[in-house]
């Protein structure tokens, strides 16, 4: 059987794509991707229209996907996250229909049990061989983890698998396998390194940020569940690695081996676990090269799929048995509700990733944020879109204090015991009122729903307006 294609118009051709279908990527190139834009280019050439691109992530390298809704070629998306670049572009109205938001775990879920269906598959594979086995820790667009991508090559139709490296058959440790895949295209790249990985995450100066992971630190410690067996999750951005360190720090100073790391793996998280302080890191995605290179070389850190990670379908998850989690946010309200989809304006800038999946899951769900950022509140009295509903977060830190959710009065005594600066939610929102003044309010001017946000219960939670 030969699966390999000369061009990638002609596996375009052989899948059997035609107007109205849905086409299928994943996110680990990051802002690296070629491979979006590269086959869309070609089924524009090919006068294919009226698509829906369903995209674990999409990021400002995908800004031509404007061009290709503008002219009919798209005409539906549905995705977990989407920069700014694309969501000014949604906000205000380049797509007649509204985008379909889920999470990193919903995506899986709705791919494996058929209520979102794939017609074609588009997975870029760093390193393949003929036959379509892929890996994504090989070759010079190597990104890790290829976690995303596994749900669309079990159910899409057709799988294409897109690579740069094309190695012998068989690559013997593949991430993806030759049953799921029906044809290989190899082309000249499908990714800028520069943008997939970069070096190691730079671990923050900024005192604000320093205090604000010490006391999240703190806050895991007087929570008792920093000790032997402990599971942890973080995000990539600065702030978020200075709580990994502080807590990398108890551990040694205690001796605390805990059990895995989770998430999209940073040097940080890998510096964890080869001191000892994790037995095991479950890598859905890849955020440096150092976590690559980990992957590649430590048989401890490893590779799963975003189903495994948190999808609310499966029978257990790395995420329903995950102690503490520190995520951000770009709003948070006195009643704990998250907004990571908007801005103050209304207008998209991202979306829930894995935030809502783990966020439910985890035993502890801190928020860690500075209570202004460029003179805007972080505290408001209603979040602009609910994209993790207050019910799922546990506690609020900031330079200026700790908010714990009402509903859990428990964590609050242990918290007071070990004499952490405490406050109430209300009284951080009058804080922020009184350093940046108060924000006009937000006046929506448009009736017209330009994306709508699900939550894990596979229903709409919250919608989103166009905005002027």
């Amino acid at each position: 059987m030969r699966k390999l294609c000369d061009t990638l118009r002609r596996a375009i051709e052989l899948s059997g794509l035609r107007d109205g279908m849905t086409i299928s990527f994943h996110h680990h190139l990051r802002n690296g991707d070629y491979v979006l834009n590269m086959v869309l280019q070609e089924v524009a050439r090919m006068g294919l229209r009226d698509l829906t691109v369903n995209a674990s992530a999409l990021f400002d390298c995908h800004e031509p996907l404007i061009g290709q809704i503008q002219s009919g070629v798209v005409t539906g998306l549905e995705t977990d996250y989407m920069s700014s670049v694309l969501g000014a572009a949604i906000s205000r109205r380049a797509l007649e229909r509204p985008v379909l938001f889920r999470s990193h775990g919903t995506r899986p879920a709705d791919i494996l049990s058929g209520r979102s269906r794939i017609d074609v598959a588009f997975i870029a594979a760093p390193t393949a061989d003929p036959m379509g086995n892929c890996s994504g820790k090989y070759g010079p667009s190597a990104c890790g983890s290829l976690g995303y991508a596994f749900a669309d090559a079990v159910k899409a139709k057709k799988v294409v698998l897109i690579t740069d490296k094309l190695v012998p058959y068989p690559l013997t440790d593949a991430s993806i396998t030759e049953d799921y895949v029906d044809y290989v295209v190899r082309v000249d790249a499908i990714g800028d390194p520069k943008g997939i990985v970069s070096g190691t995450t730079r671990m923050p100066r900024d005192p604000i940020a320093l205090r604000i992971a010490d006391l999240s630190a703190q806050a895991i410690d007087a929570s008792g569940l920093l000790r032997d067996g402990f599971s942890f999750q973080t995000g990539a951005g600065g702030a978020s690695l200075a709580v990994a360190d502080y807590v990398k720090r108890i551990m040694l100073c205690r001796k605390i081996r805990g059990s895995y790391a989770l998430g999209g793996i940073t040097g940080c998280m890998v510096d964890m676990l080869e001191s000892g302080c994790f037995q095991a890191i479950q890598d859905v995605q890849c955020f440096d090269l150092r976590a690559v290179r980990s992957i590649r070389e430590n048989p401890s850190h490893r590779e799963i799929s975003a189903a495994q990670y948190a999808s609310p379908d499966a029978k257990s998850t790395a995420a329903s048995s995950l102690d503490a989690v520190v995520l951000g946010a770009a709003q948070i309200d006195t009643d704990f509700n998250v907004n990571v989809h908007t801005d103050s304006n209304g207008c998209i800038i991202g979306g829930s990733g894995g935030h809502t999946d783990v966020a439910a899951e985890a035993k502890l769900t801190i928020i860690a944020a500075p209570l202004s950022r460029t003179r805007m509140s972080i505290v408001v009295d209603k979040v602009l879109t609910v994209s993790t509903p207050g019910s799922s977060i546990d506690m609020l830190v900031t330079q200026y204090g700790i908010a714990v959710n009402p509903s859990r009065p428990d964590l609050k005594i242990a918290l007071e015991q070990v004499g952490l600066p405490l406050s109430d939610i209300h009284a951080l929102r009058r804080k922020a009122v009184a350093i940046n003044g108060a924000a006009r309010p937000y006046v929506r001017r448009s009736d017209q729903v330009v994306a709508r946000v699900l939550g894990r219960d596979k229903k709409v939670q919250d919608v989103i307006y166009a905005v002027e």
